[in-house]
Formats: structure tokens, sequence, C-alpha cells
């Protein structure tokens, strides 16, 4: 980000896309500190928990291609408005669950209203950064990931503790209601503020409208783009995506690290809460610890694999370390504080992941099979977001050690990281398809 016209664009974009992302990962994940408070629910259980924090991916797998697909024509401004509009208020709604069937509807449509943001936001950064800049830019916006976690634990214990004097609602209800309202209004806001692309930016002079475009034009120009691409159908886009083996290689290796970010997101509430004994609130402190250490890590590590161009191996590297976190976290000599350690080493090497692994598929993406390749990718991997939890609970239903569930997670992004490692090395050696 060398040209000032590009630094301003970043300091612009960034801060308000971090923003919004912290909005929606709350939304996402407060249904695990909400657990906390409906275990008090008759028709409520751990394994109703568990699939209906999971199924929130299978709308969203569903939903996310075509969503990025409606964004590259609508423009970014007006699509993720009504994202954020939607997913806002049916978070909210959330507090209406009075059933088995009714919380997996409100977690589906969760999942449904919120497709489509995460990667129309990295499809969206393409319109601005060039690729020797993603990283750096993807790990800031995705820090909000991690800072969501931190601040949002926090929140939601108060809210929940609180709200036990509040009249109406049980402390659960009014936690989806304070958690959900705000994403919604924001929404309005995006519709003011974002600009579909530099030529929309009228913070931007000419002269940097042009320097921003250029050196993507350059980019484009460097490493091709297939003719016509741009008129190609969505049906023609996602069948070439789908012969595409390194399309479904990066599937596999963020599937398998997702499954250990949201098996340990999902339940980490339920983990604390039986190491210290504490009341919501200091849960809610304590699940801070381990996503401000990931927080750093994501956004130290991202900017090591931009300065020297290496993105496999910071990937691998962080991956295999967290599996390792994961593992010692829930052994049996491990006082509080070690864990903590531990759980804090964890979350550093999954979560410093995510910038190096979303700066790789644009270099073998162009035109619009980037909008649905980021989207596939994502929707895909983030199926794990059912499976880690669901088997995070099914594996602890059969004892009150979470030492196996732990295992479990680490195995998984154990595997992601060798898989990273290695076997997409080949793949870039003996590639089966050009570029699409």
């Amino acid at each position: 980000m060398e040209h000032p016209a590009v630094r301003k664009a970043a300091f612009r974009l960034i801060p308000f896309l971090f923003f919004l992302y912290v909005i929606a990962y709350i939304d996402r994940v407060n249904v695990g500190f909400a657990k906390l408070e409906m275990k008090e629910v008759s028709w409520f259980s751990d394994a109703i928990f568990a699939s209906g924090a999971g199924i929130f991916f299978f709308g969203y797998f569903l939903f996310e291609v075509p969503s990025n697909l409606i964004l590259r024509k609508v423009g970014a401004r007006l699509w993720i408005t009504r994202i954020m509009i939607t997913w806002g208020l049916i978070s909210a709604m959330m507090a209406l669950s009075n059933s088995v069937l009714t919380f997996y509807f409100f977690r589906f449509m969760l999942g449904v209203a919120e497709a489509g943001f995460f990667p129309g936001v990295l499809l969206y950064l393409t319109f601005w950064f060039t690729r020797q800049e993603r990283a750096r830019v993807v790990a800031l916006f995705m820090t909000a990931n991690a800072v969501a976690l931190t601040f949002g634990g926090p929140l939601s214990g108060w809210i929940l503790d609180k709200a036990k004097d509040l009249p109406a609602l049980a402390p659960w209800q009014w936690l989806f209601v304070l958690e959900g309202i705000p994403a919604a209004l924001i929404g309005f806001v995006v519709l003011l503020y974002l600009p579909n692309g530099p030529k929309d930016a009228k913070w931007l002079s000419k002269e940097e409208r042009q320097v921003i475009e250029e050196r993507l034009r350059v980019e484009e120009e460097e490493f091709g783009t297939p003719t016509s691409v741009e008129d190609s159908h969505d049906s023609a886009v996602l069948k070439t995506l789908l012969r595409d083996p390194r399309v479904w290689m990066w599937c596999s290796v963020y599937f398998l690290l997702v499954f250990g970010m949201y098996g340990i997101t999902m339940w980490l509430p339920q983990l604390l809460k039986s190491m210290s004994g504490g009341n919501n609130t200091l849960v809610g402190q304590l699940t801070a610890i381990p996503y401000f250490t990931a927080g750093i890590a994501m956004v130290a590590n991202a900017w090591h694999s931009d300065k020297t161009g290496e993105r496999r191996w910071h990937i691998a590297v962080p991956a295999i370390v967290g599996s390792v976190g994961l593992a010692l976290s829930g052994q049996v000599f491990m006082p509080l504080w070690g864990s903590l350690v531990c759980l804090s080493v964890a979350a550093a090497g999954m979560w410093s992941t995510l910038g190096p692994f979303w700066a790789v598929p644009p270099q073998f993406l162009r035109g619009t099979y980037i909008a649905a390749g980021l989207a596939f990718i994502n929707s895909v991997g983030n199926l794990a977001g059912f499976a880690g939890p669901k088997l995070f609970g099914k594996v602890k239903a059969d004892g009150n050690d979470f030492l196996p569930s732990l295992l479990l997670l680490a195995s998984f992004v154990m595997a992601g990281g060798l898989l990273a490692a290695f076997v997409t090395r080949k793949l870039e050696k003996n590639p089966t398809s050009s570029d699409v």
C-alpha cells in the first residue's frame, strides 16, 4: 500500500468493513452464550444446541454463491445493505424461539440472510487492492472475527447477568434482541457510506481513482483474464469451478481449519464455565483472552506473508501449532491459567491462517470466477461450522470430560495444516486445469 491513494482507500474502507464484520460475527456466535441461560428452557438441550448452532451453515452454504453473483451484478452498496438489515432482524427474532423447530428455523434463516457477506467483502476488496496487498488487507478485515469474540464475549456475559433484572423477556431473549437490532440499523449507514468501487468514491480525486484502477488493470494484464468471462452464465461458471481440483483442494483445507475454529468458538463458553465455575460475566471475560491473542497473531502472520510473498507455510505452520495448543488445553494436569495459555496458542494458530489463506484463491481465479469461487470455497468450508460443534457435542455427550472433543478438533486442524503444506504444493506444481 505504498501509494497515498491506496492508503487513503484502505483507511476509509477497512475500518468500516471491519466494524460490520464485528457486528455480524457477534450475531452469528452469540448463541453459544445464550446457551448458558437456555439450559433452563424445557425444550432445549445440548444436542439441540449443537444442531441449532450448526444449522446456520446450511442456509449459509445454499445461498453463498448466488448471493455473491448477485452482489457482482447489483453492486456491493445495495447488497451489503440488504444483508445487514435482514440478518439483524432475524438475529433479534431468535428471541421468539419457543420450540426446537422455531429455534432451528431462525438459525437456518440467519444463515440465509448473512450468506454472501464475507465472500462479498473479499470480492469487494479485489476491486481496490492488488494481490500483493490482499493478505494484509484481508487479515485487517478479518481481525474483526477475533475482536468480535474478544469484546462480544464480555458483552454477552454482561447482558445475560444484567438482563436477569429486566422484565418481559428471559436473559437469553434480551441477548438476541440487544445484539441483533444494531445490525439492522447499521444497514442504512452502509447505504449512505459504501461506494460500489473506486469510480463511485467521491472522497477520491480523479487522479486517485485513476491510480487505483490503473494498478488493477496492469495486474490483470500481467496475469491474464479469460476472454468473455464477464458474459459467462452462472451455470457455466459453476461447472468450470467444479472441474478445478485447486478449488476443491482449498475447500478441503478451509473445511479442516474451520472445523476447529467453530468447534471451539461455539463451545468455549461452556468449556470455560466448567473450568472456572464463574458467573456469566467472568466467563465472558475469560473468553476474550484467546481471541485477543488471535487478533495480534492474525495481523503479524499476514504482514510477514505479504512481505515474503509466501502463503502455504504461513497457513500450515500456524495450523499445526494451533492443533498442539488445542490438544494440550484439556489435559487433566492443566490449571485454569495453563488451559487459557494453550487455548490462546490454539486460537492464535488457527485464526492467523486466514489472511494468507484468502490471498491464495484470487491467484488462480479471474473475473466472474472470483465472485463464485470465493463464495464456493467459503460455503463448502463453512459446512464445518455445522460438523465441528455437532461432533464436539456428540463426543462430549459420552462423558463430562472435554479432552476427547478437544483432541478431535486438534486432529482436524492438524490435517488442514498438513494438507496446505504438502498436497497443495503438488497441485501447484502439476495443475490439471488452466486459470479460471
